[in-house]
C-alpha cells in the first residue's frame, strides 16, 4: 500500500512574479542595460548612444524592466532618468548566479558594476 506524501501546493502568484523577474533578465539586451544602469542612472539616450541600438529598441526594453519594477523613472525637462530599484540586491542576485555557472561549469562574469560591492569603509576626514 503506497503511502501518500504531504505535497505543498505550488504558489501560483510566486512562481509568475519569478518567472516575470527571470525572464525581464534573460533578455541579453535587457541585461546588457541592467549592467549600463549599474554605473549609475542613464536616460535612453545615453544607452542608444552606448549600445549602438534604436531608440525603440532600448525604450521597449526599458519599459519591461519598470513594468518589474526593476528600475525607477525620475522625470527631468523632457528627458527621464532611468536607475536601478534595488542596485544591492539585484548585484546579490547576479553574484548567486555567478556561483550557480561557476558550481555547472560555466563560469562568467557580468561588469565590475554588477558585483556585490564591497563593505562600506568610512570615509577619512
Amino acid at each position: 500500500m503506497a503511502m501518500k506524501a504531504d505535497v505543498t501546493p505550488i504558489n501560483e502568484a510566486a512562481t509568475t512574479a519569478y518567472a516575470h523577474l527571470f525572464q525581464a533578465l534573460a533578455e541579453p539586451t535587457r541585461l546588457a542595460i541592467v549592467q549600463h544602469l549599474a554605473s549609475g542612472p542613464h536616460r535612453v539616450r545615453d544607452l542608444v548612444a552606448h549600445m549602438g541600438l534604436a531608440q525603440s529598441t532600448v525604450s521597449k526594453h526599458i519599459a519591461f524592466l519598470h513594468e518589474c519594477r526593476l528600475l525607477t523613472a525620475r522625470p527631468e525637462g523632457r528627458a527621464t532618468w532611468y536607475a536601478l530599484a534595488e542596485p544591492e540586491l539585484l548585484r546579490g542576485l547576479i553574484t548567486a548566479a555567478e556561483r550557480v555557472l561557476t558550481a555547472t561549469g560555466a563560469h562568467a562574469v557580468l561588469c565590475q558594476h554588477l558585483h556585490a560591492s564591497k563593505p562600506h569603509q568610512p570615509v577619512a576626514g
